[in-house]
């Protein structure tokens, strides 16, 4: 097989066991097994080997001692440190951004995604564009990482956000109808504006602050799910791999 067909194959491997994994198709605690993966996958062993070690980069896997690698349990405490860890490297990247400045093309960047952001809501409290908002906010939150102008700040600001439940996405309602989250994007937007205009105003320790309380929006909507409705367990992508 050529090196590009390996890389090819690899990348659909990451891809197709990532979601496997986040869906709870393959449940935590589960042992993965080369040979049966690629021949699901139908693909040769060696993408499914590299997809493997990717996965385990990205947390979702735990090496074992003896070779092999099982599907890795989170416990709640974990789910939430991984969000304040995240909130920690954003606020870090917004805080030296506002001390370091930012240039004019670059901040205005950032600010016409926060007006496109505006324009993913309608005129009724509950009326949100959800496909687009999250897209968008993806994109706010990338950019958001580089202005550091570190590429330190920016890799370890994505590795923190790399779990599906720790990313600047995680509990966006998609296709959950879930009225509590719909009316926290609205309060999100706004720390959208807040934490960019403390960067233009050169205001480190308020962009800090913000970026950090922004990333918290995650964590209630968590603490939301497992006091409120748990049944949603069973249907936002992530939390099948939670156990508490």
């Amino acid at each position: 097989m050529k090196s590009s067909e390996v890389a090819t194959h690899g990348r659909r491997a990451v891809i197709d066991l990532r979601e496997k994994i986040i869906n709870g198709e393959l449940p935590g605690g589960m042992r993965l097994f080369e040979v049966s993966l690629a021949e699901t996958l139908d693909i040769s062993r060696t993408p499914v080997r590299e997809a493997l070690s990717r996965l385990a980069e990205e947390g979702l896997l735990d090496r074992l001692p003896n070779g092999g690698f099982v599907v890795r349990r989170f416990g709640y405490a974990d789910v939430v440190d991984s969000i304040e860890l995240r909130g920690v490297m954003e606020g870090t990247a917004a805080r030296l951004a506002a001390e370091r400045g930012v240039l004019p093309d670059v901040l205005a960047r950032i600010n016409d995604i926060v007006l496109k952001l505006d324009g993913c809501f309608g005129k009724n409290e509950d009326d949100v564009d959800f496909d687009s908002y999250s897209d968008l906010n993806e994109t706010f939150h990338h950019e958001l990482a580089g202005l550091s102008g570190s590429d330190i700040i920016r890799r370890e600001v994505e590795r923190a956000s790399a779990l599906p439940f720790a990313s600047p996405s995680a509990f966006l309602p998609n296709k959950t109808e879930i009225t509590a989250f719909r009316r926290s994007l609205r309060a999100a937007q706004d720390q959208h504006h807040a934490i960019v205009n403390a960067i233009a105003a050169r205001e480190g320790a308020r962009a800090e602050f913000l970026a950090r309380e922004h990333a918290r929006t995650a964590r209630h909507n968590l603490e939301y799910i497992f006091s409120e409705d748990p049944e949603l367990l069973r249907k936002i992508p992530g939390l099948a791999l939670i156990h508490r």
